[in-house]
């Protein structure tokens, strides 16, 4: 699949950067654009730099470049995951506003009904973020909230990053085995 891997300055920059490295392990081609608010986040969070991430994706593209292939219907992407999403990023997909390449590829994703999966990473969250994403639920994107669950007895921070990023994979149909499945109490 070519699938767009968006990266903005919420916490959480690790989803985003296993997400690729997962994606690009199994195959696929990874288009990434990082918001300017993204780059400080994943400096400060994981020590990453754009030369790190441009080693592992097939192209990252400069968020202020609107011209760039990912902004047209006609680039035929399977998917796009927003990983994290910030509130800020949700609301302009919500109102339907394209102030760069992140946010047109997106909507571009939503107008030609393709995959958009949006991990959101705030808390607590008031009505107006929730109502942009239900906004965004009805518009035809998935939320994937960044609240991984703890039935895989996580021992460490990636365990909690990999059963994230694994559920995303399940939803975009990417294999996996991040994470130990749910085998039930009994």
């Amino acid at each position: 699949m070519k699938i767009i891997v968006g990266i903005t300055g919420a916490s959480g920059s690790i989803y985003g950067l296993k997400l690729i490295e997962v994606l690009k392990n199994a195959g696929h081609q990874v288009h990434v654009v990082i918001s300017d608010s993204g780059v400080g986040v994943i400096q400060y969070e994981c020590d990453t730099t754009l030369e790190d991430i441009a080693l592992v994706a097939d192209k990252i593209y400069n968020v202020h470049n609107v011209g760039a292939a990912i902004a047209s219907g006609s680039f035929q992407a399977d998917a796009m995951v927003i990983a994290p999403c910030s509130m800020n990023t949700c609301g302009c997909l919500a109102g339907g506003i394209t102030d760069n390449l992140l946010t047109r590829a997106a909507d571009v994703m939503l107008k030609e009904g393709r995959k958009l999966i949006v991990v959101p990473r705030e808390t607590p969250m008031h009505a107006g973020h929730l109502e942009n994403l239900l906004k965004l639920s009805r518009m035809g994107a998935v939320i994937i909230p960044a609240s991984p669950g703890f039935y895989h007895r996580p021992d460490t921070i990636m365990d909690l990053v990999n059963m994230l990023v694994g559920k995303i994979c399940d939803n975009l149909g990417v294999k996996n085995n991040l994470f130990a499945r749910w085998q039930g109490i009994m």
